[in-house]
């Protein structure tokens, strides 16, 4: 690498999973001075688990980390669709080939490990982390950007410059505002009417229920649908805990204001809205503790008319939130940050103006992709919670398909094959190796 280009200076806001990943490939290419801001005074809430797809996985091979990451998760053998009324088993897919066909399995994991151990490898590998870090939505993009900063302890804000900045602050970005605002374009955050309980049981809560036991000993994701409502539960940490998420109306922050996005949940609010599902989930939700129970509010952004300006660009939630009924919003913000490594690490010189084509080159290798994803997570949503009616028969009639061996188009696209051939088979970085020849001219 250059000099000039490996001693460039490397700004990322946001220590969430798509600007740690992007610090730690940017190291891994050669770039010595990187430095991550966070407004938290740690790495923040990762008490939840995380669907982690193959090509998730791929990446973090390549970044080193993947084994220790894999190694406290659990892999799922089988995905189950279920009736929330009747528990009844609606579709049953098959999951054991896809390390065959994709080079690793679909894992349930914890998000704190995969988040610590992509911290503990920028630190390895000299990244810089400033925690308590609060950025100014006021961004410089002239030359190269400019923000200011107030870290703890500090009265005023003071000035940083960078050669390279990339906002990586998720879906309440305020570098994404900022850029909005240089472009003059209006694009707000939009809002799915839907929240979600995340809930984690241990062995000991569930070890008194075999029927509960039964699931956090099993090789099953399993997702209970119902009209407007769903759940997925799966286990994470070596069986150690069961992982449970909801998604249902959102009716409690429909009065708040859109910067709000958690609250205090009511375990029986929580309880009555699933009071009609078979008996096995009350029996799991209500083992959860009153105290434990929090709420979170959905929300995904109109799509942007650019990610980049100048030597500027976004990353992972901060310019593609989705919902999360894909399994890829973290796998699509690693891809976004292996693409930024390898076409900044393709850099001939320091000129802003290569910084920028690199940036160009990333947006238009990512974008269309990330947003077609976005795009299939709502569409699942929509068919997941149908009412009764023709529709949903329809529906029904294409889970009880997959029995048969000859599935055609499967309702919830975590099953659907020919979604596992669009995402689990594209090759991020071998796309985006193949196409830097044409990106400096």
């Amino acid at each position: 690498m250059n000099p000039a280009v490996q001693n460039l200076q490397i700004c990322i806001i946001g220590a969430g999973i798509g600007g740690l990943t992007t610090g730690l490939a940017l190291a891994k290419q050669g770039f010595q001075n990187i430095q991550v801001y966070e407004n938290a005074p740690a790495l923040g809430f990762v008490g939840a688990g995380i669907q982690m797809a193959p090509n998730m996985a791929r990446i973090l091979k390549v970044l080193g980390v993947w084994d220790a990451i894999a190694a406290d998760g659990v892999a799922t053998d089988y995905y189950s669709i279920r009736e929330g009324a009747s528990g009844k088993i609606m579709g049953l897919v098959d999951c054991r080939n896809i390390e065959t066909d994709y080079g690793s399995r679909q894992t349930g994991g914890h998000r704190a490990t995969l988040v610590n151990t992509l911290y503990d490898a920028c630190v390895r590998h000299k990244v810089q982390f400033s925690f308590s870090s609060t950025v100014d939505a006021s961004l410089d993009f002239t030359g190269r950007p400019t923000f200011s900063v107030t870290t703890a302890g500090e009265e005023k804000p003071h000035p940083v410059q960078c050669d390279i900045l990339l906002g990586a602050d998720g879906v309440k970005s305020k570098t994404r505002q900022a850029l909005l605002r240089k472009l003059n374009v209006k694009a707000g955050v939009k809002e799915t009417g839907q929240a979600a309980y995340r809930i984690m049981l241990t062995r000991e809560q569930m070890q008194h229920d075999p029927e509960l036991l039964a699931l956090l000993d099993g090789d099953q994701t399993i997702r209970w649908i119902g009209e407007k409502r769903h759940i997925v539960g799966y286990p994470i940490s070596q069986r150690s805990i069961y992982n449970i998420s909801t998604t249902q109306p959102d009716v409690n922050f429909a009065a708040a204001a859109s910067a709000t996005y958690t609250t205090k949940g009511s375990k029986k609010a929580m309880m009555n809205l699933y009071s009609d599902f078979c008996p096995l989930v009350p029996r799991m939700l209500d083992l959860a503790p009153d105290q434990e129970i929090v709420e979170w509010k959905l929300n995904v952004h109109d799509p942007l008319p650019t990610w980049v300006q100048g030597s500027f660009a976004l990353v992972g939630d901060a310019c593609h939130p989705t919902l999360p009924h894909l399994g890829q919003g973290a796998a699509q913000a690693i891809e976004d940050g292996a693409v930024l490594s390898i076409f900044l690490g393709a850099l001939p010189d320091a000129s802003p103006e290569n910084i920028s084509k690199a940036l160009m080159a990333y947006e238009k290798e990512r974008k269309e992709r990330a947003e077609t994803l976005v795009a299939l997570a709502a569409e699942s949503s929509r068919e997941l919670h149908l009412g009764a009616g023709k529709a949903r028969e329809e529906r029904d009639r294409a889970f009880a398909a997959i029995k048969t061996g000859t599935p055609g188009k499967v309702p919830d696209k975590v099953m659907d094959i020919d979604v596992h051939k669009m995402t689990y088979g594209f090759d991020c970085m071998r796309e985006a190796q193949d196409k830097i020849a044409t990106v400096f001219i």
